[in-house]
């Protein structure tokens, strides 16, 4: 049998237990950096198959290898997150959340037990491949500073270190057989936006005696948002947005500050820098121009995600010869951000995304909503594509 179709068949084989682990990590999820029992739960797992992890890597990852034949040859790493976020799961099913108030809403379920399965396989394949397969299993990808930043400065990429990484996310409204890539720049960076306008509170039918947080932040957040309009280049994608607004004051009551939160994303490093100065400098002058003042904070989030155009090109090739061309579709730029981007900064990286949905059957949630499900069939394109890719990657040659 070659090599396509054993991949195939263990995949098959081994779907009811990656669909088990699946559901009893969504049944058990943990918040970034608190991941301890699913950390233990993963390492495990690896001994199970025979695998021998790296525990405690970032204090809740952990990573391992499969050395094939002249393991010294060429190393693939593949990454997996492992963290929960915090909403309350309105979902029906047997594998609900045990933990009230954390779901795992973003799929990283469907990522950590599609990258056991692909290590089930590896390693029952490890004599019909030379080099080594470098498996990351990271916390925290849902909270600043991001797992993958800890996770490369506690030595995952070391000894030893690849010479690709891959990573996978799901991707709801594509459905469950399909996949989708895109060369080049992919994802956006994410900073995190806090700022305070104080003033001076009083009654609001005598506002000649106050200084009015809530008028000078609304001053604020629309000219903030020339940024976007009147200063970022067209051809610069870049989104700036606010979710948070809090005047703590009543209909008769002008309150003494205003707590606004929000994000800026975009996709050039230079743009980034620029806008952050600009943000700032508005906001202050605004406030002090209306009489007040205003504490301006910009926690800097993820750098953009960039990938390996050639390496790209080679993974989506791979899917079609796997799953078929009518199965691989081309993705378009996303603003939202992953801290895999640490990763494409410092190895050539392939981040793709996972189909997971199902119309018919009713699963069409977004990600990070209280409804997200994944159709689970979609585990074992998700583990045998993977093992496909590793192996023909390293197969390759440079």
């Amino acid at each position: 049998m070659d090599l396509k179709k054993q991949i195939k068949s263990l995949a098959q084989e081994y779907a009811p237990e990656i669909v088990n682990i699946r559901r009893h990590l969504h049944a058990n999820p943990e918040l970034s950096f608190q991941e301890f029992k699913t950390a233990k739960y993963v390492a495990e797992k690896l001994k199970s198959f025979g695998i021998t992890p790296t525990e405690g890597v970032a204090e809740t990852g952990l990573t391992a290898l499969i050395e094939g034949r002249n393991p010294q040859k060429k190393v693939i790493a593949l990454r997996a997150d492992m963290d929960a976020l915090p909403i309350l799961e309105a979902n029906d099913v047997p594998y609900k959340s045990t933990n009230e108030g954390v779901m795992h809403a973003c799929g990283h379920d469907v990522h950590t037990s599609s990258l056991l399965g692909t290590a089930q396989v590896l390693n029952q394949l490890k004599e019909n491949f030379e080099g080594s397969v470098k498996l990351i299993f990271q916390p925290g990808e849902e909270r600043i500073p991001g797992g993958a930043s800890l996770m490369i400065k506690d030595g995952a990429l070391e000894a030893p270190k690849p010479d690709h990484i891959f990573g996978q996310h799901v991707l709801p409204h594509l459905p469950a057989g399909k996949v989708g890539f895109r060369e080049g720049m992919y994802m956006a960076s994410a900073d995190e936006i806090y700022f305070t306008v104080k003033g001076k509170g009083g009654h609001a039918a005598m506002p000649e005696k106050n200084i009015d947080p809530v008028l000078i932040t609304s001053h604020i957040i629309v000219a903030l948002q020339q940024i976007v309009s009147r200063h970022a280049s067209p051809k610069m994608p870049t989104v700036l947005s606010f979710g948070r607004v809090e005047a703590d004051g009543a209909t008769n009551v002008i309150p003494n500050e205003v707590k606004v939160e929000g994000t800026f994303r975009t996709m050039d490093e230079e743009w980034r820098a620029k806008a952050h100065h600009r943000m700032r400098s508005i906001a202050e002058s605004l406030a002090e121009g209306m009489g007040g003042s205003c504490e301006f904070e910009i926690r800097k989030g993820y750098p953009f995600l960039k990938n390996s155009p050639e390496l790209t090109q080679r993974a989506r090739n791979y899917a079609i010869d796997l799953l078929g061309n009518e199965n691989v579709v081309d993705l378009d730029l996303w603003m939202a951000a992953e801290d895999f981007s640490y990763y494409t900064q410092v190895a050539d990286a392939c981040f793709y995304r996972l189909g997971t949905g199902n119309e018919a059957r009713g699963i069409t949630s977004s990600v990070h909503t209280p409804t997200f499900d994944i159709d689970e069939d979609a585990l074992q394109t998700g583990v045998s594509l993977m093992s496909w890719i590793t192996i023909q990657e390293l197969m390759h040659q440079e």
